[in-house]
């Protein structure tokens, strides 16, 4: 099968849809893998590191998506890459439709095109495993980007997250108890930070209660304790979402009203949303912004930052769904791996996940 890699087009993305690693594990396996030129570049991988590693090297995205019968990506095609789809193939990347713009999805439909969700694919345990290392690298990415933020000159507070002898650490309040909030919870603790998780599920507190040795505070996300919670954040952490729906809003403006002026909000949740009223998109170029005096982080994709390591990582978790699907189609591969299945958006255009379709107000 010919799978294709297009360089990422968004501003400052860094990120490849495979690594070389990645792409030699394909070509062992009698694939043909056609990169486009400079699409590793920012991620450290040159296009001799991947023709050693047995792929093709082709000088345009036009090349890259019309050679592949898969094309592998990180972020969703922009409207320019929508002319390049082939009719009938098959796209894997981080979708987010249920927030995306309509022109995707009707890119998608017209060219009769089989989608792949890296954030929906997931397993019996609720586990997303294409997502869990893009959590991972994000909840430990949290303290360095709310220790600068927080910093006087950046018009934050001024408070060390560690605090010292004699002075409080700085107060983490984290919305969402799932794999992002589980690492940004252990990031933080580790520095000595006084944390506060919430989450609507109690199996979620539990477990990380018993990993943090009753270090952390734990309570049950409703209204009442997220405004009590929030009221004292010098940081808050966003991480709740909906598998294939739109982040729940849990944060209101009222609540963001009543933090400190200088407190940082970073709502991760932002590729589905976010989940702070007080939220809209940034980018990698200009991060923050103000809002009701609290500094706004709020970047889709935050990760390719490190682009390297969420590279590799990415590439190490979606290589098992791309060996299945090369081995027939994905509804094929889908029935033999039920977290595949779970993933599957679209089937030659047409809409086929119930949750998505809910969310965007259509039927299957």
């Amino acid at each position: 099968m010919d799978f294709g890699v297009p360089r990422e087009v968004r501003d400052l993305e860094s990120r490849v849809g495979l690594s070389p690693a990645g792409v030699s594990t394909l070509a062992a396996a009698g694939h043909n893998v056609y990169i486009e030129t400079g699409a590793g570049k920012s991620a450290g991988f040159s296009d001799e590191n991947y023709r050693d590693a047995g792929g093709h090297i082709v000088y345009s995205a036009q090349e890259a998506y019309g050679r592949a019968d898969v094309v592998a990506k990180v972020t969703r095609p922009t409207a320019a890459e929508h002319a390049l789809f082939r009719p009938g193939q098959t796209i894997f990347s981080f979708l987010h439709l249920p927030v995306s713009s309509p022109d995707l999805l009707e890119a998608l439909t017209e060219r009769q095109i089989t989608a792949v969700s890296y954030e929906l694919i997931q397993e019996e345990d609720e586990t997303r495993p294409v997502l869990l290392p893009a959590s991972i690298i994000a909840g430990q990415m949290a303290p360095i980007v709310a220790g600068r933020l927080l910093r006087s000159d950046y018009h934050g507070r001024g408070i060390l997250l560690s605090g010292l002898p004699g002075v409080p650490a700085a107060v983490i309040v984290i919305v969402g108890a799932g794999t992002l909030g589980c690492n940004a919870t252990r990031a933080f603790a580790g520095l000595g930070a006084e944390i506060t998780v919430l989450d609507k599920d109690p199996r979620k507190l539990q477990k990380l209660y018993d990993k943090q040795y009753g270090r952390v505070t734990t309570m049950f996300a409703n209204e009442l304790n997220l405004k009590r919670a929030t009221r004292f954040a010098d940081v808050l952490i966003g991480a709740a979402s909906q598998s294939g729906q739109r982040a729940p809003v849990l944060v209101s403006r009222e609540m963001v009203k009543q933090m400190r002026r200088g407190s940082v909000i970073i709502d991760y949740a932002i590729d589905e949303g976010g989940c702070v009223a007080t939220s809209r998109p940034t980018t990698l170029r200009n991060t923050t912004y103000e809002a009701e005096g609290i500094i706004h982080h709020c970047v889709p994709n935050i990760t390719a930052a490190y682009g390297r390591t969420t590279s590799y990582a990415i590439t190490n978790a979606a290589l098992p769904y791309l060996l299945a699907v090369g081995t027939g189609d994905v509804q094929a591969a889908s029935e033999q791996i039920p977290a595949l299945k779970q993933g599957v958006t679209l089937v030659n255009g047409r809409l086929v996940h119930p949750k998505v379709a809910q969310a965007l107000g259509q039927s299957i």
